[in-house]
């Protein structure tokens, strides 16, 4: 009977570790990015498909051309096509966050 306690105990605590690990992984995935402040290491963690060198691209297009005005703007930047703007269109944002307080 111990044993059945120990085991049952050990898979509650499992369940629950698991559990928690998803809710972190669903939040960092849905926080959103500046893409005219961030820089290429955030970029690259929060936009899926985007490495360094897409990253680093953004910069330079931002640099080069000025601010992205619209989502939509970076398929304007050489590696970043529909699909990639598609699966991360929630995730990407122009200014501050919506829920940021305003002074």
């Amino acid at each position: 009977m111990f044993r059945f306690h120990a085991l049952l105990r050990r898979c509650l605590v499992l369940g629950l570790l698991w559990a928690l690990a998803t809710v972190a992984c669903a939040a960092a995935d849905t926080e959103s990015v500046d893409i005219n402040t961030a820089d290429a290491f955030e970029l690259a963690a929060r936009l899926n498909g985007v490495g360094m060198t897409r990253a680093e691209a953004i910069i330079h297009h931002r640099q080069t051309h000025g601010p992205f005005v619209h989502p939509d703007d970076l398929v304007r930047v050489k590696g970043i096509g529909p699909r990639t703007l598609d699966k991360n269109r929630q995730r990407i944002r122009i200014g501050p966050p919506a829920d940021a307080a305003q002074p």
